[in-house]
């Protein structure tokens, strides 16, 4: 279980058939073979760490590969990264289970004072989860949705989310990967099976 609070951008260091490597001095440091790191939003298990060096290594499936963006990294690529919730710890952002659900496409991105808005399609897939100041995960992030319509929905970038997470290098046309709120999934499920 994650919050959506990305602590450090690291690096793709190689990717090999299913085996990612990253590097992030921090990241690498705080984690252990067998926990659970978000990778630009899908949980991924840490199966080698290189504390010395700065890198760890995830397994990433074929499952993983058809939901998300993956298959356009490379070496050198940003990912945002985030360790799984301590029991006890604080907890920002909102329930993100690391689950990506679909990719989707920036439509446009512009700069409002401070802030930015970046407006993305609005995958069919999980179009009835997103409401306005609904929760979003972007890449990982925890957001929230400012303003949706039929086709599309926006979200409004602060200055620290923008610097501490891959958002600032963000283009048009560029391929995120999205998860809906999953409390909304539960509510839908558990309305489907009641008696009538």
């Amino acid at each position: 279980m994650f919050s959506g609070i990305i602590e450090k951008v690291g690096k793709v260091e190689s990717i090999e058939g299913n085996i990612l490597r990253i590097k992030s001095d921090e990241i690498a440091r705080s984690v252990e073979i067998s926990e659970s790191v978000s990778v630009s939003g899908a949980c991924l298990t840490v199966i080698d760490v290189e504390k010395r060096n700065g890198f760890f290594t995830v397994n990433v499936i074929p499952e993983t590969y058809s939901r998300t963006n993956f298959r356009s990294l490379s070496k050198g690529s940003e990912v945002n990264l985030e360790t799984a919730l301590r029991v006890g710890g604080k907890f920002g952002g909102h329930m993100v289970q690391g689950h990506v659900d679909c990719i989707a496409k920036i439509l446009s991105m512009e700069q409002n004072d401070d802030s930015w808005i970046v407006t993305f399609e609005k995958p069919e897939k999980i179009s009835r989860y997103l409401v306005e100041k609904g929760f979003i995960t972007i890449d990982g992030v925890s957001l929230t949705i400012a303003n949706t319509d039929k086709s599309s929905f926006s979200i409004a970038v602060i200055p620290y989310t923008w610097d501490n997470t891959i958002i600032s290098g963000y283009k048009v046309g560029y391929i995120i990967n999205l998860e809906a709120d999953m409390t909304a999934k539960y509510v839908e499920n558990l309305l489907k099976y009641q008696p009538r």
